[in-house]
């Protein structure tokens, strides 16, 4: 970020406070802990003063995240199972960081791996990445009178602002290309990248970021809300599952325990995306999502998400089923997927294939056989393992009715949607360990439409059941020691350290 034009002074700015190392991982983040807090609340408090109408035509001001890096100078033997937590070769490698009290386990996990795998010191100083006014103020709000520009003047004159040529996906998406001399990025995400996707959270889900949970579930049906909610509230009361309070849109948490009662109040208006978040320790509990219908969506969402760093996040929706033995009620779990949702086109090209993993898989059929009380040859009843497609037109039905046999038959789709292969695919990019169990809702192409008093017993039965599934899938994943759940197959030959 360069200087406002016509200014000759240099900024105003905190004192430094150099790179120093650490090798003790809880230390290292309570340094970065150290840092932006100061250097933010700097910026606020400048802030009040421009606002008050005390600054000088000339005045500006500047502080920095805080930055995490790394000198590794010697080829070192690492355990090959391991999918992060070390790097690929010698150099110097660094990132910046963001609201780090927020991200304070994930951070020391990471650090403390790169100093057991490496054995050299991390170092934590100020970067010289500027941070944007906007995002010095955790909630997103300041001081709204004070933002208009006046005549002749302009808050980016004496702030920085956000600046998209930082803000952008290049380092997940294989694309960054840095300068000589300038460190290998450390993490996937620039501090401003991360600072965008968290205010932006809050906007489309109404809930604030520190309530999302390690362990996600995407729907597209209000049913499964309604289900998710009462299933938290009862798991509460019983004080079952080590959960601890159930957070609504508004940020409304109902607490633990048989006499809890609700604190806060629902938002003025529903978000697009509303969240509903059942607490546990260290962010191990259960976030649901209601992204609604279509593509767009699923990529906003997950985009966002993303930056939390989740251990897992699984597509729970309605389907098209495509074959003549499926039943309405019956599950797909996807196992492949055919790419038409278009979203992503530019940031995964559709030569890249995204694989099943099979963590994910034997969590999500193991969750069925249990919560449906089948096994073995009994299972494939209900449920069918195959291709899902994914399209961006609703009303795909209306198409010629041959062009889409022929290619679902050439695909081997046994089910069709307009999230899936979104939610799949981001998955894939930001490397998100990821999953898929749809429940046929209609057979188009078999006479049986999406209309009122369509579904059997026997579908709202299993849709019952399709979320308690999921539930018992990520719990499952939970379970599951953390290196062996992020797969190797989420990772390339030129990766960050930090997963």
């Amino acid at each position: 970020m360069l200087d406002a034009p016509g200014f000759e002074s240099p900024p105003i700015l905190p004192g430094l406070i150099p790179f120093a190392g650490f090798s003790d991982a809880q230390a290292a983040v309570e340094r970065l802990v150290e840092i932006y807090a100061r250097n933010t609340a700097f910026l606020r408090d400048a802030f009040g003063e421009y606002a008050a109408g005390r600054f000088t035509k000339s005045q500006r001001v500047r502080a920095y995240y805080p930055a995490i890096r790394i000198q590794v100078r010697t080829y070192q033997g690492v355990d090959s199972r391991l999918s992060y937590g070390h790097v690929g070769e010698p150099g110097a490698y660094m990132t910046t960081v963001t609201q780090p009290a927020l991200y304070f386990d994930y951070l020391k996990e990471q650090i403390g791996l790169l100093l057991k795998n490496h054995g050299v010191p991390v170092e934590i100083g100020e970067s010289n990445m500027p941070i944007p006014l906007h995002f010095a103020f955790a909630d997103g709000q300041y001081i709204e009178g004070a933002y208009a520009d006046t005549p002749g003047d302009s808050l980016r004159d004496h702030f920085d602002v956000p600046d998209l040529e930082v803000t952008d996906d290049a380092i997940v998406n294989g694309t960054w290309q840095g300068r000589s001399g300038e460190p290998t990025p450390l993490a996937p995400f620039t501090a401003p990248r991360v600072d965008y996707s968290l205010h932006r959270l809050k906007h489309y889900t109404a809930t604030d970021p520190q309530h999302f949970q390690n362990f996600v579930l995407f729907t597209n049906y209000q049913f499964y809300v309604d289900e998710f909610c009462q299933w938290a509230r009862e798991t509460l009361i019983q004080g079952e599952g080590g959960y601890t309070a159930l957070v609504e849109p508004g940020n409304m948490a109902t607490p633990r325990g048989p006499d809890a009662e609700r604190s806060g109040r629902p938002p003025a208006r529903m978000p697009q995306m509303p969240s509903y978040h059942l607490v546990r320790e260290n962010h191990t509990g259960i976030t649901l999502i209601n992204i609604g219908v279509g593509p767009s969506n699923a990529k906003t969402i997950t985009d966002h998400i993303a930056v939390l760093r989740p251990s897992a996040w699984l597509m729970l929706g309605h389907c098209a089923g495509l074959r003549t033995t499926q039943r309405l009620g019956d599950y797909v779990l996807a196992h492949g997927y055919v790419r038409q949702d278009h979203v992503l086109d530019d940031d995964l090209p559709l030569w890249v294939p995204v694989p099943p993993l099979a963590e994910i898989q034997i969590a999500l059929e193991q969750a069925v056989a249990e919560v449906a009380g089948l096994s073995g040859w009994e299972l494939k009843k209900i449920m069918r393992t195959g291709t899902v497609a994914t399209i961006d037109n609703r009303n795909w039905e209306l198409r010629d009715h041959r062009e889409l046999a022929q290619r679902f038959s050439m695909s081997r789709a046994i089910a069709l949607d307009m999230e899936s292969a979104t939610i799949a695919a981001n998955g894939f990019r930001f490397r998100v360990p990821y999953g898929t169990l749809l429940c046929v809702s209609d057979k188009p192409l078999h006479g049986e439409l999406k209309l009122p008093g369509m579904a059997s017993d026997f579908y709202r039965t299993q849709v019952a059941q399709h979320l308690h599934i999921g539930i018992r899938a990520l719990e499952m994943l939970r379970d599951m020691p953390r290196e062996r759940l992020h797969s190797r197959k989420l990772r390339s030959f030129i990766e960050t350290a930090f997963k």
